[in-house]
């Protein structure tokens, strides 16, 4: 067999094998559906990624209860926005390989039979091979330009995990102030109720008035509906938790859930000395990713300016005609004549501003985010404090009506009303607290620190955990 057909084989051949294959994968909705709808907090392979990835009172087994950090682990692997996120990174990461890849060579075929003569030939065949030799450095550029939007895809990444650990947060909260408000108010409604009985009974031994029984009936329907709303507060919370996790609400029916990462006293400590404003304003995920995508913006600049200068074309042929063996070289290259890239050039330079633009603005509302959230703890703090002094001012009222009392003093509707001027002062404690939580979670989100729970950041999953073979930490 001669070189020349040997060498046609084995380019075939590498061809062949190296071309990918496709796969079908049909998406059923009726399937997927039910596969959502079949999530759950008892998955053994949850169990096992949260055991790699906290310990949870020493156990590794399924969580005696949900805390903030075991739910948030939990929706790490859950989530669709994180399965998106993760999509998006691969996509970016597989367009390097594109970009890396040198252009194939073109392969040109000429047959050509001559009529008027077969001596010693009435047939040409020619054969040439165009390979595009890229000048000043293309490929590099536009690796850089991929690699670098590659690390805004996984800062993205991060991205996405802090806002599901933050809606996690905000459920759970919102489900802790509920249960609050139920609480303080169911109690509140049983008092109000017992003065209710007596003023009614009062009234019928001609000691009240019918304007005071309708006072305090009107009182205890406001209350009423006052227990109503927090039902629904603690209803909702349960819901957005749900939906927070990645997980059908039925979901959480009989999962024991932790609320004293929101209980337990906790501040943001003392910002003003800008250090923890500068680590936000330099590390947040976002910002690393609108930085990633200015550098690519510039590589994608140097890429036109290097589209300037056109690539060279090299030719070798061989072509028998009629007899004669001839081997050609040729040169080509692109004249550029009517324009030198001006146009590409100018719109990779107005992207990159663009993409500076963007950057200047993120970080003015880096800082203005700080900025809000830090003023709203400290009103918040001061709201907590007056609240706190007024339950306290009821607290010791209480003390001193009960005592009276004891002693014959006052009555029981005036004890009674005494307690509810209490379980009020302790309801509105409990929206203080709820506002101050609600203001350091703000904080949280502006500077990308957890501040309840656990202080240590999620772990960035850029593998889809429930497709993973092992968890590692």
């Amino acid at each position: 067999m001669r070189p020349a057909v040997r060498a046609g084989f084995a380019l075939a051949f590498a061809f062949i094998t190296g071309c990918a294959s496709y796969r079908p994968q049909p998406i059923s909705p009726a399937e997927n559906a039910r596969a959502l709808e079949s999530r759950s907090l008892d998955d053994e392979r949850l169990r096992r990624f949260i055991a790699a990835g906290v310990s949870l009172r020493g156990e590794t087994a399924r969580p005696v209860y949900w805390n903030l950090e075991s739910l948030s682990l939990a929706a790490l692997y859950y989530h669709p926005d994180l399965d998106l996120a993760r999509a998006r990174l691969a996509a970016a990461r597989a367009s390097i390989t594109t970009v890396r890849q040198v252009p194939n060579p073109l392969l040109d075929l000429g047959l050509t039979y001559n009529a008027t003569t077969a001596t010693p030939s009435a047939w040409t065949v020619g054969l040439m091979v165009n390979f595009i030799i890229e000048t000043f450095g293309k490929r590099a550029y536009r690796t850089a330009e991929a690699q670098f939007l590659a690390e805004a895809a996984k800062d993205d990444l991060a991205g996405a995990t802090w806002l599901v650990r933050a809606k996690v947060r905000d459920a759970m909260l919102l489900l802790w102030s509920g249960n609050e408000r139920l609480a303080r108010t169911r109690q509140r409604l049983s008092e109000q109720e017992a003065l209710v009985r007596l003023i009614e009974r009062r009234f019928e031994l001609g000691g009240a008035s019918s304007l005071e029984v309708t006072r305090e009936r009107m009182n205890r329907n406001q209350v009423s509906l006052a227990v109503r709303e927090a039902e629904r507060q603690v209803r909702e919370g349960r819901a957005r938790l749900g939906q927070a996790v990645g997980i059908p609400l039925g979901s959480l029916d009989g999962a024991k859930i932790s609320l004293e990462d929101f209980a337990a006293e906790t501040g943001p400590g003392d910002v003003s000395d800008g250090a923890l404003r500068e680590k936000a304003l330099s590390t947040r995920s976002d910002v690393q990713s609108l930085l990633a995508e200015y550098n690519a913006a510039q590589a994608a600049l140097q890429l036109q300016i290097a589209r300037q200068y056109p690539d060279l074309r090299i030719g070798p042929g061989y072509t028998y005609d009629q007899g004669d063996h001839k081997y050609d070289l040729r040169l080509g290259s692109e004249l550029p004549v009517f324009n030198q890239n001006q146009g590409p050039v100018a719109q990779a330079e107005a992207r990159r501003e663009e993409v500076a633009a963007r950057f200047s603005a993120l970080q003015a509302q880096v800082i203005g985010a700080i900025d809000e959230a830090f003023t709203s703890y400290r009103s918040a703090t001061e709201a907590r404090r007056t609240a706190d002094a007024s339950a306290a001012e009821a607290r010791k009222r209480l003390e001193g009506v009960r005592r009276g009392f004891n002693a014959g003093q006052f009555d029981r509707p005036t004890l009674v009303g005494a307690q509810i001027e209490l379980s009020a002062a302790e309801l509105s404690t409990v929206d203080a607290m709820a506002a101050e939580r609600r203001a350091i979670g703000l904080l949280e989100d502006a500077l990308h620190l957890p501040l309840f729970g656990a202080k240590s950041p999620l772990p960035i999953e850029e593998r889809n955990p429930r497709l993973a073979v092992e968890f590692r930490r």
